[in-house]
């Protein structure tokens, strides 16, 4: 992504950062700092990361936390919620309508996200037949998200010999978004995770029938609903 992220841009990447099924694990000790996953997230420097977020402190839009994290505020989550919807909705106009793939909508929903106002946003949502999901699988409704968030864990973190359903796919590296698809690994395709090798950083899935490996990085942005 080129320089020069918004404020909305920073907020949407935060309101990821602050749930364990977002696109990365909440902060633990060892963990970057939030500058830098920020920064990671948004292609951007550090510097550059760190001075928006004291801008958004200054803002009331985040606040530090006893480990000196970046928490939303009250004001700070609604935006980033709105903005979140924002994003979901308008990947949406481009798959449904105008023909995009899932994989290049996510890129092309980011350079139009400024473009449109919540009014037409509205509009979009309401001809668009009011789309519970994204392309990707993630709720445009942010509280049914949350709620959901409970019954998802990452394929990573499932034992050999588990089966499951994708749910959502992480987004923010556009490579591996395409590669999910290009891989058939999409939301409602069902997979089976039958070896883990953590010493080779890959894990083996039985996906319609084939085996084939998956990178951890891969693994850990594939969120999926365990099958009973």
């Amino acid at each position: 992504m080129a320089q020069g992220h918004s404020v909305d841009e920073y907020l949407e990447t935060i309101y990821f950062l602050a749930f364990p099924i977002g696109e990365y694990r909440p902060l633990s000790s060892g963990s970057p700092t939030l500058s830098s996953r920020v920064a990671e997230m948004l292609g951007v420097s550090r510097a550059s990361a760190g001075e928006m977020l004291k801008r958004l402190e200054a803002e009331g839009l985040i606040e530090r936390g006893e480990h000196k994290e970046a928490l939303l505020t009250e004001s700070g989550r609604v935006r980033a919620q709105r903005v979140v919807r924002k994003h979901r909705i308008i990947e949406r106009l481009l798959t449904d309508f105008m023909g995009y793939t899932a994989a290049e909508a996510h890129v092309h929903a980011d350079e139009l996200g400024d473009t449109f106002s919540d009014e037409m946003v509205e509009r979009i949502d309401e001809r668009l037949g009011n789309p519970e999901r994204c392309p990707h699988g993630w709720p445009v409704d942010t509280a049914f998200e949350q709620e959901e968030n409970r019954d998802l864990s990452a394929l990573a973190d499932l034992e050999p010999g588990s089966r499951a359903t994708i749910v959502r796919l992480a987004e923010h590296d556009g490579d591996l978004l395409h590669w999910f698809y290009d891989q058939g690994l999409e939301p409602g395709a069902e997979i089976e995770l039958q070896e883990a090798q953590p010493a080779a950083g890959q894990l083996t899935v039985k996906l319609n029938g084939d085996e084939r490996a998956i990178g951890e990085k891969a693994a850990a942005g594939l969120f999926v609903k365990p099958t009973a």
